[in-house]
């Protein structure tokens, strides 16, 4: 943790400032103890941590571990993470510059890779053990630093941060709503927010993967993997060409619960392969998932000083910002 950082965090239980005895540039192991309720919580791997390791989100903590650099475009040569970043936050590179940002639910670091391609000073937060692999994939990059912390007790003043971003999150998090208005609340007056969130249509509950989710999201971690990567050598193959399929593709999709980008050009077959082991495990393996309609999605940020300037219904996409 550099002190640079410190600088921004405050106690999420008080908002008191913190302290440490450590003036090193950057602390490695140490503590950070509360001026005003003498909360403390400790610095291990350069991380200043603000929850107890094991938590709701404990399967993204084991899942982002395993599969650390799949998705980081700086590894696998593509530019699908930064593309999607950029593309739905509506951001850019000279807007970010000097600012200050937050990815809340960073996971492995696959927005941080790209938005630490700008001049910004970029903050990760994630609950799970994720943060660790975020670190590690991205060390020595001095414009992003790691927090362990809930969304619902982020360790920043309300109304600091200048830009929040927060993709493909919320929707894991046990009361959306009130995920929503936790991240709202740091954003400082002009600045702005960007949320990406699971849609949910009438139809949403009728997709496979909500048939084994009650049994798989009780498996062991390392079970379920297992389980995922036993079917893939036929599950791969046989959803390679029923994807494709026109019309009855998109059926398919719908009602076989493997994740096979059969239409991503940028991937390599072998990469497809790797993805599809990760993210059919993402599929099935989160506590909570619960999709959100626009409207309840907005009227959860009324009251927040957010003006959602633009919506979309590609991932249920809102960008906005506070007056």
């Amino acid at each position: 943790m550099r002190q640079t950082l410190l600088e921004k965090l405050v106690c999420p239980k008080c908002k008191d400032v913190l302290a440490t005895l450590d003036t090193s540039d950057e602390i490695i192991e140490g503590e950070l103890e509360c001026t005003g309720c003498n909360s403390r919580f400790p610095i291990s791997n350069g991380i200043p941590r603000f929850v107890p390791m094991e938590n709701y989100a404990s399967s993204f903590g084991y899942q982002w571990n395993r599969f650390r650099k799949e998705q980081l475009d700086s590894y696998n040569g593509t530019t699908l993470s930064a593309d999607r970043f950029w593309g739905e936050t509506g951001w850019n590179k000279k807007e970010l510059k000097g600012r200050w940002v937050v990815d809340a639910g960073c996971g492995a670091g696959r927005f941080l890779d790209a938005a630490s391609s700008s001049e910004a000073e970029i903050i990760g937060v994630d609950i799970s053990s994720a943060i660790d692999a975020a670190k590690e994939s991205l060390e020595g990059r001095e414009n992003v630093h790691f927090v362990q912390a809930s969304i619902y007790e982020l360790p920043f003043r309300e109304g600091t941060i200048d830009y929040c971003y927060c993709i493909g999150v919320i929707q894991h998090t046990p009361d959306t709503r009130a995920s929503l208005r936790a991240i709202a609340k740091i954003v400082k007056p002009g600045g702005k927010l960007a949320v990406t969130i699971y849609p949910r249509k009438a139809w949403t509950k009728l997709f496979s993967k909500y048939w084994f989710r009650p049994f798989t999201k009780r498996l062991r971690k390392e079970t379920l993997l297992k389980l995922v990567e036993g079917v893939m050598p036929v599950a791969f193959p046989l959803t390679n060409v029923l994807f494709k399929l026109p019309l009855l593709g998109k059926l398919f999709m719908f009602t076989i619960p493997i994740a096979n980008y059969v239409h991503e050009t940028q991937l390599t077959r072998e990469q497809r392969y790797a993805w599809a082991i990760l993210d059919t495990f993402d599929m099935l393996s989160p506590y909570y998932d619960q999709p959100m309609t626009e409207r309840e999605a907005v009227e959860s940020l009324d009251g927040s000083g957010i003006t959602v300037t633009r919506t979309t219904q590609n991932g249920l996409n809102l960008v906005g910002s506070k007056d």
